[in-house]
């Protein structure tokens, strides 16, 4: 059995990120692969090489520590997640330890999420360390303009090589080809790969049903407060926040704290209504037949905007209004997505693997 490893974010404590990252790993076992993640949690030598080295946005650096800042304290379940519901390899702290580590696979697949966002720009996320076979699988550059050239040119030497190359977004894929000359597949997000059931799987139980709006919100938008109240007053509706940002924390409704990822699914699952400017938020409601609101995050004149995730995910599930979706035609789409994504894995993984020089054995 070929054994393939997996590069995604799985330290940065985002309900979106760890559960794209479980469905890859799901996806790909299920089409007769030994996958497991790569555990990359860099040093801090290596984050300020990279930091050094990549031209990244120092606004970006200031949104993140003021994000680990608001969250601390409301991650719990994460470590627990990760340890009971993933294959993870030994810790690699540096590129050497994950050039080590690529050797004992026969290919490597890099994806999904923002790990090819230019305004973090981590090389690693590329699969800089090997030259063992490497698939991209819908990442995301969630952007739609790319201001500068520099860092153009440092992505489009970074894919050159890869067997295969898809990415989450149309915007994505038309950037990509401005760079390369070719524009590469769009995929689903790995979420998508799975069915509704087995995501119900997932959370386990029953689900409590609640009649209330859900929030969650990723940034710290003292506006979203003034629509959550009009659209309260309006549906007579309760309120309950899962807080990520300052202000979440200090809104006058009630908190679900340190809500773990099978547990915050629930919750999506099982409310009346969802409040979000999340990515992963709105598709899991969609997933889940939950309606949603979905609040744009980024100005649309924005270099650093990534709101063409959203539009992405609405267009291809043929959402016209997610307040009041037709959940048959949206499950539908999943269904067509889903073949189309696992398709794209089983190619290309196939092709990869037939190149591959055998991994070397633990």
């Amino acid at each position: 059995m070929a054994r393939i490893g997996i590069m995604t974010f799985l330290h940065n404590d985002n309900y979106g990120s760890i559960l794209q990252a479980w469905a890859l790993q799901n996806a790909v076992r299920s089409l007769g692969y030994d996958a497991e993640h790569i555990d990359y949690v860099p040093s801090q030598t290596e984050k300020m090489k990279n930091l050094l080295c990549s031209g990244n946005s120092p606004r970006l650096i200031l949104d993140g520590m003021k994000k680990r800042s608001a969250a601390r304290g409301l991650n719990e379940g994460f470590d627990a997640f990760r340890q009971t519901q993933m294959i993870l390899s030994p810790i690699c702290r540096d590129q050497s330890a994950l050039a080590h580590q690529a050797l004992s696979y026969d290919a490597l697949i890099c994806g999904s999420d923002q790990i090819w966002s230019p305004t973090w720009l981590n090389p690693a996320y590329f699969l800089n360390f090997t030259k063992k076979p490497k698939v991209a699988y819908a990442p995301s550059l969630g952007v739609s303009t790319m201001t500068g050239s520099a860092k153009g040119r440092k992505i489009a030497a970074l894919i050159r090589g890869f067997a295969a190359i898809s990415v989450r977004e149309e915007e994505g894929a038309a950037l990509l080809q401005s760079l390369i000359g070719k524009k590469p597949a769009v995929m689903p997000d790995p979420v998508m790969l799975l069915p509704r059931e087995k995501w119900l799987e997932l959370i386990g139980g029953d689900i409590p049903m609640g009649n209330d709006i859900l929030c969650f919100f990723l940034a710290d938008n003292p506006a979203y407060w003034t629509q959550v109240e009009q659209i309260r007053q309006k549906t007579g509706l309760g309120v309950r926040v899962i807080p990520r940002t300052e202000s979440a924390l200090q809104s006058a409704y009630p908190l679900a704290k340190g809500v773990p990822p099978a547990q915050w699914l629930s919750l999506i699952a099982g409310a009346s209504m969802v409040l979000t400017d999340s990515f992963h938020a709105a598709a899991f409601s969609l997933l889940l037949h939950t309606p949603c609101t979905i609040l744009r995050r980024y100005r649309e004149d924005d270099p650093e905007s990534r709101n063409s995730r959203v539009d992405q995910l609405l267009r291809t599930l043929q959402v016209a209004d997610p307040t009041h979706p037709d959940f048959s035609v949206v499950d539908a789409q999943l269904a067509i997505q889903r073949q189309r994504g696992l398709d794209f894995l089983q190619s290309a993984i196939s092709q990869a693997v037939s190149q591959a020089i055998p991994a070397k054995a633990r």
